[in-house]
């Protein structure tokens, strides 16, 4: 039995890669691959197979685009082989897909100080993968959380250019010329979905300053969150902070969520109407 896909399995759960695992649920007739065969798929690669030929190639296409919409409901799909995807096997197949790491919020933390500190271990109980930097290696605790990756670079600056497009980035570091070195590289990538700036107004109007002065757009400054928070928390203890600051992340991911999960609403009634008033169709698209 070829593996290769429980291989790639293991590594994209580890890494936390968004990616959909296609399954032949159901085959009538002569098809290419029998039920049970899988492959996976992640907008860059694909592993194993379920058969080649145009089917597959719908199938590759279909999960790319679950994963541009960052669905995470799992959908069947029916393929006539011979009259909709020309292939000469004739016969029929259901395609199970299923979504897995799309809902993974990936977030980078500078600074290991205390609210850091106070911090990842809230993150790391969510649906979250973070990388949590700092140079000064003795600042991080003994026990990491698991889903949480230590990263101890004397230039944490280098570190922001190796994220993933759409992350969450945080920055609170002991030191207000590296936060603002950081803030720069971060700006310039604007393709983040979060950034927080922990600091004062004072400190944020300073920082605006700096940033126009070094040519950064009105429209770039202004996807900076400082003072980043739940405003109506104003303790100042770490663990306070932490909270606040973990609310504001949890609050802008569950808006993405909640605006993809009416969208797929809408899609599904869209897709159910149009099966049941064209039932012959040669391909049903079913959301479960």
């Amino acid at each position: 039995m070829n593996s290769e896909w429980i291989k790639a399995l293991s590594r994209i759960e580890a890494e936390a890669t968004p990616a959909v695992i296609i399954t032949v649920v159901e085959e009538r007739g002569s098809t290419p691959r029998n039920s049970g065969a899988k492959m996976i798929v992640s907008q860059e690669q694909q592993f194993d197979t379920i058969g080649g030929g145009h089917l597959e190639y719908k199938a590759i296409k279909i999960a790319r685009q679950l994963l541009t919409e960052q669905q995470t409901q799992p959908r069947l799909e029916r393929f006539s082989l011979g009259a909709s995807l020309g292939q000469c096997c004739g016969g029929a197949t259901t395609l199970l897909f299923e979504p897995m790491n799309t809902d993974i919020v990936k977030i980078t933390l500078f600074g290991a100080g205390h609210v850091g500190r106070a911090l990842i271990p809230i993150l790391a109980s969510l649906p979250c993968k973070i990388r949590w930097i700092d140079a000064r290696e003795d600042e991080f605790p003994e026990t990491i959380p698991e889903g949480v990756e230590k990263v101890v670079n004397e230039f944490p600056v280098d570190e922001v250019e190796k994220q993933p497009e759409g992350s969450y980035f945080i920055v609170m570091t002991h030191n207000h010329q590296l936060d603002q070195e950081l803030s720069e590289a971060i700006l310039k990538r604007n393709d983040f979905k979060y950034f927080g700036l922990i600091g004062s107004r004072t400190k944020r109007n300073k920082f605006i300053h700096r940033l126009q002065a070094k040519g950064f757009s009105d429209e770039q400054i202004k996807r900076m969150t400082c003072p980043m928070g739940i405003a109506a928390v104003r303790g100042k203890l770490p663990a306070e902070i932490a909270v606040s600051v973990a609310g504001e992340v949890i609050a802008h991911y569950n808006a993405g969520f909640n605006t993809q999960h009416k969208s797929s609403s809408t899609q599904q009634s869209t897709k159910k109407s149009a099966n049941n008033s064209a039932a012959t169709s040669v391909v049903d698209r079913l959301a479960i």
